[in-house]
């Protein structure tokens, strides 16, 4: 029997949930999950090593790893392929402001 997969923290939902290629007629999407889009968000744009969006995200290093190579993987077909991204869906729950202290870039309300 395998491990219960861990509900992932997530500091916000995107802004954006879609994004189309010039000339696409929206019929293949490419789905990149919240929590997908979450460790790209860390350890591409905001430059954290996979342990720090680990501590984070409340993960282990190992399942970054696995989220980012995943979310690479379908945005490199998205791009070869010319399909949609679509952000949506995924095991994750978003955080309260201030309950992981230092690691979230959220303040408490």
């Amino acid at each position: 029997m395998s491990r219960p997969v861990k509900v992932r923290r997530v500091c916000e939902e995107p802004r954006y949930k879609k994004f189309t290629p010039e000339g696409s007629d929206g019929k293949k999407c490419g789905t990149l999950t919240i929590e997908e889009y979450e460790v790209l968000r860390h350890v591409d744009y905001q430059k954290m090593t996979h342990e720090e969006c680990a501590l984070r995200m409340d993960i282990s290093r190992t399942t970054v790893t696995e989220i980012y190579e995943s979310a690479r993987y379908k945005i490199a077909d998205a791009i070869i392929n010319g399909k949609d991204i679509c952000i949506e869906g995924g095991n994750y729950r978003v955080c309260e402001g201030g309950e992981c202290g230092d690691r979230c870039g959220k303040k408490a309300d």
